[in-house]
């Protein structure tokens, strides 16, 4: 096989269930990677939770980019080409770069140089052997890891951290991960390694969490107790606590990601960053221009037009309710249309129940694989939420078989001073962004 695409094709027919057939353990991967020889030569951190991660991983991203370190991020899943998964130096690798090492997983995972064993991997095990060995071999000075799903199961666990970071913890995937915050905390705990550095950016985290450090003798550094951070309206600061060396950062601009739920997450990436300073020093300006210049598709993102754009992968209720915050500090418009998309296991009612109030006319999609709710039982979902007291209420608009033409039935229905909110998956936002980040112009503004 000589393209990225046929590589993908072949990881997918290897192991073609959905989310219901994934095979928790680090066995089988493991094994892979020691007739891989896998191994990195370089500082690395590893980012677990529910929500904040791909901000945290970005931000590190961008804090060591400016302080001129080479970096190298491994993220999942991607917006619109699998390319973006793994990012060397703040761009997404080239497709042609990452043929190599699939070609080096076959034949580790076929028996080549061992018993001669065929090992099963999924898909997620396999693309991440491969984009573990690319970073590997990239000549990086640090690389950022974050965790697909949980943590003390997932394929990346396979790499011995220098610092773990755990994001908030909220209700997602509890079919896998078990049915509460604790033992969802447990699972995302499983990163931690002994004698290292874990920061702990969820201000209130599972028992389960501080037991873990605890109990494999990790080097606990929690927000709220070990570091702190405070800020008004024009600018925030933040300070590490005197048993941890009392570093200080004042009157700093806010992050260039958008969202008030962006401070906690910097604030547990300024933690990482003095955990390895050591290894890794980073000046203060380099902090406030990597801040500055962070950028993240599809995090709270609002593109300029008429109507305006609100891209946000949110999928999950605690997500949701980030999104309904971040929509109602924005100000100001006639009219709010959303296009939705979402799959089908999630807490959709939990989901709508909090943005709803929010959202004045529904544009609904379908989604391409199957795990995805139709947009048919989405709309039987909306039309079932209790009625408001007064306005007209949140109505579906239309259903629409891609998230494109959900789009393009928003912006043919909205007036120049509405705006479209685009949510409930990956796939949604990926879907409006396959050409592109759209410029919207409303029919009014045509003429």
């Amino acid at each position: 096989m000589t393209s990225l695409q046929d590589w993908l094709a072949h990881c997918e027919r290897l192991h073609p269930q959905g989310i219901s057939g994934i095979e928790m353990g680090l066995d089988r991967v493991q094994r892979v990677a020691r007739r891989m020889g896998l191994a990195m030569d370089c500082p690395v951190i590893t980012v677990a939770g529910t929500n904040g991660k791909g901000s945290t991983c970005a931000m590190l991203e961008a804090i060591y980019s400016e302080a001129g370190y080479r970096t190298g991020v491994y993220t999942s899943p991607h917006l619109v080409r699998f390319e973006e998964r793994c990012r060397l130096q703040g761009e997404p690798v080239a497709a042609d770069a990452l043929v190599p090492a699939f070609t080096e997983v076959e034949a580790a995972r076929l028996g080549e140089g061992d018993d001669g064993q065929v090992v099963e991997l999924t898909y997620f095990e396999f693309t991440t052997l491969a984009i573990l060995r690319t970073l590997s071999r990239s000549g990086l000075d640090v690389v950022i890891l974050e965790v697909g799903l949980g943590g003390r199961l997932d394929a990346v666990n396979i790499v011995d951290t220098d610092c773990a970071v755990i994001t908030c913890i909220a209700l997602d995937h509890m079919a896998i991960l078990g049915p509460d915050r604790e033992a969802i905390g447990y699972e995302k705990a499983g990163i931690m390694r002994t004698g290292r550095p874990v920061v702990v950016s969820d201000p209130v985290p599972p028992q389960s969490v501080l037991d873990r450090a605890l109990e494999v003798g990790a080097d606990l550094w929690r927000l709220g107790k070990d570091f702190h951070f405070a800020g008004d309206q024009q600018q925030w600061g933040w300070a590490m606590h005197p048993s941890h060396g009392g570093r200080r950062y004042a009157g700093m601009a806010y992050p260039a990601l958008r969202g008030a739920n962006q401070l906690v997450n910097a604030s547990g990436v300024l933690a990482a960053i003095e955990a390895l300073r050591s290894r890794l020093p980073v000046t203060a300006q380099a902090v406030r221009n990597g801040l500055a210049l962070v950028e993240l598709p599809g995090r709270f993102q609002i593109v300029p037009g008429q109507p305006t754009l609100v891209l946000d992968v949110a999928h999950n209720p605690h997500s949701v309710a980030a999104l309904a915050e971040n929509l109602d500090a924005m100000g100001f418009h006639p009219v709010t249309h959303a296009v939705f998309g979402a799959m089908a296991d999630k807490d959709l009612g939990a989901m709508l129940a909090r943005i709803a109030p929010l959202v004045d006319q529904w544009h609904l999609t379908d989604l391409p694989l199957p795990r995805a709710s139709s947009a048919q039982a989405l709309a039987a979902q909306i039309e079932a939420l209790p009625k408001p007291l007064s306005g007209p209420g949140g109505r579906v608009a239309g259903l629409h078989a891609s998230p494109m033409d959900a789009l393009r039935a928003a912006v043919a229905a909205a007036d120049p001073a509405d705006r479209i909110v685009v949510f409930g998956s990956f796939y949604t936002v990926g879907g409006v962004l396959q050409d592109g980040v759209p410029r919207l112009s409303a029919k009014h503004l045509a003429t």
